[in-house]
C-alpha cells in the first residue's frame, strides 16, 4: 500500500493543483481533533455511556473555536474539485446522472460501511448484556460525522444546476446566497419569525461551495481579492459576534439558544470569508512545499482515507471509553478542573491508537469507492462507445432516478443524525431512516454495478 502512495504521488500531473488536496487533509484533520478534543465521553462503573460538548462549561474556549471550525474550507475545497470534476465528465461526454453516480457512490459506499455496522453492532451489544441507552448513546456518538455528509451530499446534488449558472451569473450567484441567509437571520432575529433559517443549513454551505467554483475558475487570483476577504470577513467576524448578535462559538454549545452551525449563520459566513482568504494568501508558499516529493506523498497518504479517518474517528471515541475507562487506564476528572484539560494529550494519543486499526481495515472500503467511482458509465470514452459511435446520454429519466436515490439517502441521513440518543429502537437507528437511506445508497451502488458490466 505504501508502494502504491508513494507510485501515485510520483505520477500526479504537473497541472493539478496539489494545495486543494492539503486543504482537504488539514479541514478533515482539524475536525477529527476538533471533536476529540471538545466531546466529553463518560462510562461509569455502572455501564452508562454518555457523551456531551465540554463547550456548555468552557464559556473561556469559545473563541478559540474559529480556529477549529474549518468546514468552510472542505466546501470550498468540495466545489473546486466538483467544478473540475463536472468539466471533466461533460468533456468526455458523461452525463449528469453519470456524475452523479459517480460522486455519490464515493461518499455513500463508505458511509454505508459504518451506518451497516452500527446498526448491527448495537443488537449485538444487546444480547451481550448492554442497556438499550449505552447502545443508543454509542450508536449516537459514532454517527456525529454524518451531518457533514448530508449537508455535503444536498451541495453535490446541485452541481449540475448550480455549476452552469456560476458560469453565467458568477459572482451573483454568491451574493444571492449570502444575501439570503441575512434574510432569514434577520427574520427570526428581528421578526421572530421561527425555523426558518433552517434553509441555512443548504444555503451557507452553498454559497461556500460556489466560491470554490470561482477559485477554481481563476477569479480568486489576485492577492488582492484574498486580502479583502480575509481581511473584511474578520470584521464583519468580530462585529457580527462581540457586540453581538451572534455568540461567539463557532461551533455548537450545548443549553444555548443561539448557535452559529445549527443552522449556520451570517457569522459563519463571515468565518468562512477569513477561512478562504486565509487559505489563499498561503497558497503560492504551499505550492512551493508540496512540489517535493516527501511532503506530497504525505498528503497524497492521508487522502487516500481521510474518507475513512473522518467516518470513524468517533467510533474510535465509543471504543476507548468502553476499554479504557472500566479498566482504570484513564480517569475521569470533572470537565472544569486542569486535570480534565491534561489528560486531554494522552486522551488524544489513545484514541489516534484505537482508530489506526479502523483505518487500517475500512480503509479498503474507501479505495473500493473509488474503483466503482471510476468505473466507466455511459457517455466515457469521450462519448463514443466500443465501436466508436455515439453513445447516448442516460437521458432525463436516469438523471431523475438517480437524483431520487441520492434524496432518499440524504433524507435517511438526516433522520440518523437528528434522532438523538435515545428512542431510536434496537439499531440504535430509526427504522425509516436505516431503510430509506440503504435504499437510496444501495440504488447507487447496484446501478454503478451494473454499469461495470
Amino acid at each position: 500500500m505504501l508502494r502504491g502512495i508513494r507510485e501515485a504521488a510520483e505520477r500526479t500531473p504537473p497541472q493539478r493543483e496539489r494545495y486543494v488536496d492539503l486543504l482537504r487533509a488539514v479541514a478533515i484533520t482539524a475536525v477529527v481533533l476538533g471533536h476529540w478534543l471538545v466531546v466529553n465521553v463518560t462510562y461509569d462503573g455502572a455501564g452508562d455511556l454518555d457523551g456531551y460538548s465540554a463547550l456548555g462549561e468552557l464559556t473561556w474556549s469559545h473563541p478559540l473555536t474559529w480556529l477549529f471550525q474549518v468546514m468552510p474550507l472542505f466546501f470550498l475545497v468540495g466545489g473546486y474539485a466538483n467544478g473540475a470534476s463536472w468539466d471533466s465528465h461533460r468533456r468526455r461526454g458523461i452525463d449528469a446522472a453519470g456524475w452523479l453516480l459517480t460522486r455519490g457512490n464515493r461518499l455513500l459506499i463508505p458511509t454505508t460501511g459504518l451506518i451497516v455496522l452500527a446498526a448491527v453492532a448495537a443488537p449485538v451489544a444487546r444480547l451481550a448484556g448492554a442497556d438499550e441507552d449505552v447502545t443508543e448513546t454509542g450508536v449516537w456518538l459514532v454517527a456525529i460525522p454524518l451531518w457533514f455528509l448530508t449537508a455535503y451530499l444536498a451541495v453535490v446534488v446541485l452541481t449540475p444546476i448550480l455549476h452552469p449558472l456560476h458560469r453565467r451569473a458568477g459572482w451573483a450567484v454568491i451574493a444571492v446566497l449570502v444575501g439570503a441567509v441575512a434574510v432569514t437571520d434577520a427574520a427570526e432575529l428581528l421578526l421572530g419569525v421561527p425555523h426558518v433559517t433552517l434553509v441555512n443549513y443548504l444555503l451557507a454551505w452553498l454559497a461556500v461551495h460556489q466560491v470554490g467554483f470561482a477559485w477554481r475558475d481563476g477569479m480568486l487570483d489576485d492577492r488582492r481579492v484574498a486580502v479583502f476577504t480575509a481581511g473584511g470577513g474578520l470584521v464583519a467576524l468580530v462585529l457580527l459576534t462581540v457586540p453581538g448578535p451572534y455568540p461567539i462559538s463557532m461551533v455548537t454549545v450545548p443549553g444555548e439558544e443561539a448557535q452559529n452551525t445549527a443552522p449556520p449563520t451570517l457569522a459563519l459566513l463571515a468565518l468562512a470569508a477569513c477561512w478562504i482568504g486565509g487559505a489563499l494568501l498561503l497558497r503560492d508558499r504551499a505550492a512551493r512545499w508540496l512540489a517535493g516529493l516527501r511532503p506530497w506523498t504525505v498528503v497524497v497518504a492521508v487522502n487516500s482515507v481521510v474518507l475513512t479517518v473522518f467516518l470513524w474517528h468517533m467510533a474510535a471515541v465509543v471504543i476507548a471509553a468502553v476499554v479504557l475507562y472500566p479498566a482504570g487506564v484513564l480517569p475521569q476528572p470533572p470537565v472544569d478542573s486542569v486535570d480534565w484539560l491534561l489528560w486531554r494529550v494522552p486522551w488524544l494519543l489513545c484514541l489516534a491508537v484505537v482508530l489506526a486499526p479502523l483505518v487500517a481495515v475500512f480503509g479498503g472500503v474507501e479505495r473500493y469507492a473509488r474503483r466503482v467511482g471510476a468505473t466507466p458509465s455511459r457517455g466515457d470514452d469521450g462519448g463514443r462507445d466500443h465501436d466508436g459511435k455515439s453513445a447516448p446520454d442516460g437521458g432525463t429519466v436516469a438523471t431523475v432516478a438517480t437524483c431520487l436515490a441520492l434524496a432518499a439517502a440524504i433524507a435517511g441521513l438526516l433522520g440518523i443524525t437528528t434522532a438523538g440518543a435515545t428512542g431510536a429502537g434496537p439499531t440504535g437507528i430509526p427504522g425509516w431512516a436505516l431503510a430509506l437511506y440503504l435504499v437510496g445508497a444501495g440504488r447507487l451502488w447496484l446501478v454503478a454495478l451494473v454499469r461495470a458490466r
